[in-house]
């Protein structure tokens, strides 16, 4: 099939209450299925919220606890990506974002840019993750996970597109100051993905939270775009679904025109790597 109907669940989670926020979770599913979307995502860290200061012991779960299958049972039809605070079995606590579908498990990505500046405190929490992956959604359709943070690593978007990827999910959780001095997170994000999607021909999925609590101001601002940088649904700063449909014709024929991964050159980024890593070694 050419085409993807995607949606994009921006809700307004509650603090540390897993049981409200599984059914937020399962009402935008039920309301994505029903308007045709064979994949939903969800923010990061959506089945928590994203929290400065998480209570991991209380709010962890492993991949087989009973919130995490609830939300796999309803899968049926639909892929299902969202955001959970990963018991690993290591002991190491992690950032994760799951995707289900019938029922299944079919993708796992642990936050490998884990921040901790400004107000974000990520790695007095959490493990980063150490390896990228591509989930299979539909027929020839892949799809990469970046959690937030990971996109402003500039390799890591490349990295995806080269291994294959045409979509990219990317759940965040940016709230307004967060970062010290002027910097500006929605206009920064606006830059962020409409360039990536552009550069690379990859649609983009962008989910974040809305709503104020805890001392942070979430903008929301969840889009689609396609594999132009062209946004095709926006949201505000209240919960709303977004649902738009990509076009896998139209993802071959600009990387045909504009062929930045095929002559992005991984062998003379591999040496030039090799020999920084010796440098400062």
């Amino acid at each position: 099939m050419s085409t993807l109907s995607i949606a994009a669940a921006q809700i307004r989670c509650v603090a540390g209450d897993i049981s409200a926020n599984l059914k937020l979770h399962v009402d935008a599913i039920d309301r994505a299925r029903n308007r045709g979307a064979r994949l939903v995502v969800f923010p990061e860290l959506s089945l928590t919220d994203y929290l400065s200061s998480p209570d991991v012991p209380l709010l962890g779960r492993t991949i087989d606890a009973g919130e995490i299958q609830e939300i796999a049972s309803r899968s049926d039809g639909i892929g299902v990506s969202f955001g959970f605070i990963e018991l690993g079995s290591d002991g190491h606590a992690y950032n994760t974002q799951a995707i289900f579908s019938q029922g299944q498990l079919i993708h796992k990505h642990r936050k490998i840019n884990i921040p901790t500046y400004g107000l974000l405190q990520e790695g007095k929490f959490y493990k980063a993750g150490e390896a990228l992956s591509l989930a299979p959604i539909q027929d020839d359709w892949k799809a990469a996970t970046l959690i937030c943070a990971d996109s402003w690593s500039p390799a890591l978007p490349w990295l995806v597109a080269l291994h294959g990827a045409n979509l990219l999910i990317q759940p965040i959780g940016s709230a307004r100051g967060v970062v010290d001095g002027e910097y500006d997170n929605p206009s920064g994000w606006d830059i962020n993905l409409k360039h990536t999607a552009m550069t690379y021909s990859l649609p983009t999925i962008m989910v974040n939270h809305c709503g104020q609590r805890g001392g942070l101001d979430f903008w929301g601002g969840s889009r689609i775009l396609d594999h132009n940088g062209v946004i095709l649904a926006c949201a505000g700063e209240k919960p709303e679904l977004l649902v738009a449909s990509i076009d896998m014709e139209k993802i071959s024929a600009a990387r045909h025109n504009l062929p930045t991964i095929r002559d992005s050159a991984p062998s003379l980024i591999q040496r030039e790597l090799a020999r920084y890593l010796a440098s400062v070694g």
